[in-house]
């Protein structure tokens, strides 16, 4: 069995290191024949954007070893469909010069180091074609140009306002420039490649410098893709289309290619053939079922996707690790803050559509692509398309009501439905955190079930999910509240009589009594009560009590607590 490459993003290291590549080089084809002289493709992240801009590379790029010498990257596309294609496509392989760049890296605390990084991507850049400034073809003067543009000033050098200002207007053309000299070595027009391109922007929302990063992108987007007569065709790509800052001001030959569209459907993420097919070659098809269950869900155009990061990583847990289940993959990739946010931040209203959600249910909103991450939190509908276009949330259908588009979205996954899960976790135990938890306490020291009830009910009704009356979301729920009750140190599942009660209130001192609680859940109001009978029922016959007497304590109490939504009853265990 082929190598699974996990993290690989080279196209030529994968097939190098002979790893298992879903054949995606018609996208190639796809490009020239429907793209436009810019393409802008928003996905969400780890969805192949940046391995499918390297493919495009090694495709097109004349290119050159460290002697000088022209390298044949035909062999990286030995088998692959795009090898079936017309002699006009074929023709185009290994003939243009090719910029590429990521701006990934200037995720930076600061506007100064993040416009640093994307320097040193753009001055990396200009050093991969360093023969430039070593040739003839070029005046003295265009040599001189591009040399010193590779060239980056010392922090030394930039001790005030004015010197970074003048650094930071010397690269906003350095692309357009770049393009210019390439195009008059080669005799071609360039193909420029820029990948992650609102990573900058979405860091610098949160860094609290977006307008500066606004403006150092869209002068170096405007000065390579609008007024650059060497450009032969770029292609862009981000998670959003942002729009509304001007970014793309006045780019009338852009072309945008979203998750709604028909066109390059297939080219990121795996079809639902190609997931199958990966599952049998590793002969793991037993799996599809799980696999489906946990990583598809996503709608682009009108196909069914599959997560690729998500699903390359299972395939290679249960090959490689031998792991049984699945486990949460994209969620340690991607960025989650919006997600914090909005569960951090919700009003009443989001925090009935997050319960409806979570519980597998369906919302409509109105959808745009004109988002912008400065107005995220000014209007709910913002929000919903952020989540939307990012991938946390997927189109069921959609309908038009005079001139917008209302689509009906729901949670597509498994994976994706953890991810709120946690977050709104994390919002419980900051809740929890916030609230003074001494009447409970001292309700629970003196047996008073009925505060206990009233208190817990009330923390639960402002809270956002009842996670498809899950017991363990309850248990933790209530052990954290438990957590502070004077001279007491609560405990889960410590193993007493037969089997492990749900949660046990030690005592620190001999003289004190310990506290056992058994939870239950019910997914209807009037099963509670049987419910509570049943902890009553399982404290007996499982002999939780002996077992924290046989440890030494002097005493013991019992309760059943049993929750159903976002309320619970308490009760003592009956003599």
């Amino acid at each position: 069995m082929k190598k699974i490459g996990i993290g690989y993003e080279n196209y030529k290291r994968i097939i190098d290191d002979g790893c298992y590549y879903i054949d995606k080089t018609m996208l190639i084809s796809d490009i020239i024949e429907r793209g436009g002289m810019v393409t802008l493709f928003t996905r969400p992240r780890r969805f192949g954007k940046t391995l499918a801009l390297s493919m495009f590379a090694t495709f097109f790029e004349k290119e050159y070893d460290y002697n000088g010498k022209l390298v044949d990257n035909s062999r990286y596309f030995d088998g692959m469909n795009i090898m079936k294609a017309d002699d006009k496509i074929l023709s185009m392989m290994g003939r243009y010069p090719v910029i590429k760049l990521s701006l990934k890296s200037a995720k930076q605390p600061d506007y100064f180091n993040a416009f640093k990084k994307l320097r040193d991507e753009i001055i990396e850049e200009y050093r991969r074609h360093s023969y430039l400034w070593e040739t003839d073809i070029l005046s003295q003067d265009e040599r001189d140009v591009l040399h010193k543009l590779s060239l980056a000033a010392e922090d030394k050098e930039l001790d005030n306002k004015e010197k970074i200002s003048v650094e930071i207007g010397r690269y906003t053309t350095a692309l357009k420039t770049l393009s210019v000299g390439l195009k008059k070595y080669h005799n071609e027009n360039v193909i420029i490649l820029l990948d992650e391109y609102d990573v900058p922007l979405e860091n610098a929302y949160y860094e609290g410098f977006y307008k500066e990063m606004v403006g150092f992108i869209r002068s170096l987007f405007e000065s390579c893709l609008k007024t650059n007569d060497a450009l032969e065709f770029a292609v862009v790509t981000g998670c959003l289309r942002i729009s509304k800052e001007s970014i793309f001001t006045g780019l009338n030959h852009l072309t945008i290619n979203s998750i709604r569209d028909e066109k390059f459907s297939e080219g990121f993420g795996f079809t639902e053939e190609e997931t199958e097919i990966m599952l049998k070659d590793y002969g793991i098809s037993d799996r599809i079922p799980e696999a489906k269950d946990w990583y598809n869900g996503y709608l682009f155009g009108q196909k069914e996707i599959y997560n690729p990061w998500s699903v390359i990583n299972y395939v290679d847990s249960i090959v490689n690790n031998g792991k049984k289940f699945p486990e949460q993959y994209w969620a340690n990739t991607s960025s989650n803050l919006i997600i914090k946010d909005m569960v951090w931040n919700a009003d009443d209203e989001m925090k009935k559509e997050l319960d409806i959600l979570i519980n597998g249910g369906t919302i409509e909103k109105r959808i745009h692509e004109d988002i912008t991450y400065d107005d995220i939190h000014e209007s709910e509908d913002n929000l919903w398309n952020f989540l939307f276009f990012t991938g946390y949330m997927k189109k069921v259908s959609e309908r038009k009501v005079e001139d917008d588009i209302y689509l009906t979205m729901r949670i597509p996954n498994r994976e994706i439905r953890s991810i709120y899960k946690h977050q709104i976790s994390g919002w419980f135990n900051n809740q929890v955190k916030d609230t003074d938890r001494s009447v409970l306490h001292k309700a629970v020291l003196d047996g008073d079930t009925d505060t206990i009830e009233n208190y817990v009910s009330d923390l639960l009704a402002k809270s956002i999910s009842t996670f498809d009356s899950e017991e363990s979301f309850y248990h933790g729920y209530f052990l954290s509240l438990l957590y502070g009750v004077p001279n007491y140190m609560p405990q889960s599942n410590r193993e007493e009589g037969d089997v492990r009660p749900d949660i046990i209130l030690y005592p620190n001192r001999p003289k004190d009594s310990a506290i056992i609680f058994e939870v239950k859940v019910r997914k209807k109001f009037n099963e509670m009560q049987a419910g509570l009978d049943e902890a009553y029922d399982q404290i007996r016959t499982k002999k939780y009590e002996e077992g924290v007497l046989d440890d030494g304590y002097l005493g013991v109490k019992s309760y059943g607590i049993c929750f159903c939504k976002k309320s619970c009853i308490v009760g003592k265990l009956p003599k």
